[in-house]
């Protein structure tokens, strides 16, 4: 079920407050998946971002939104997990993504979540002039300057995620 209106309001009044420029850019749910959105919609993939939501499995209860380039991997097991300071860490369920962001997956943003939930940006993502991720919803992208993931509480971290190339 989408989630929607309240969502999106949540977000968008979130990234306003950064005060940095930012254009929301409408889509259809069914291609709101990274891959499927930049072909259809004409937006290169070295541009969009994914925030991703990782889960402490030893102990339980640690969780981070971590934003990275769409062209890279998240290092979870590396340095994802020694940030954590857990054992095993590992990508949250679309459940515990939904219950921990009020956001489902595909449209996951660092703007608008809960103050406890640390927000984590790789430092490739301050690199690109404007960047592509989800609105809070799979009907919206918004199109930011990467300086406002940073006024919305995120963290710059070297080598959070790994080259891989293409989505």
């Amino acid at each position: 079920m989408e989630a929607g209106g309240g969502v999106e309001a949540l977000v968008l009044a979130a990234v306003a407050a950064t005060g940095h420029r930012y254009q929301v850019i409408a889509c259809d749910p069914e291609l709101a998946d990274t891959a499927a959105f930049c072909a259809h919609y004409g937006y290169p993939p070295e541009e969009s971002a994914n925030t991703i939501v990782v889960a402490s499995r030893r102990p339980e209860g640690r969780n981070v939104a971590c934003v990275v380039l769409s062209t890279t991997r998240l290092d979870v097991n590396g340095l994802v997990r020694r940030r954590l300071g857990v054992r095993k860490a590992s990508f949250a369920s679309a459940d515990l993504t939904a219950e921990l962001t009020g956001m489902m997956i595909g449209g996951v943003t660092p703007f608008g979540l809960p103050d406890g939930l640390p927000r984590w940006i790789d430092a490739r993502v301050m690199g690109l002039e404007r960047v592509i991720l989800g609105g809070g919803s799979r009907s919206i992208k918004l199109h930011v300057d990467p300086v406002a993931l940073v006024a919305a509480g995120g963290v710059v971290v070297e080598d959070l995620a790994t080259a891989t190339g293409p989505v």
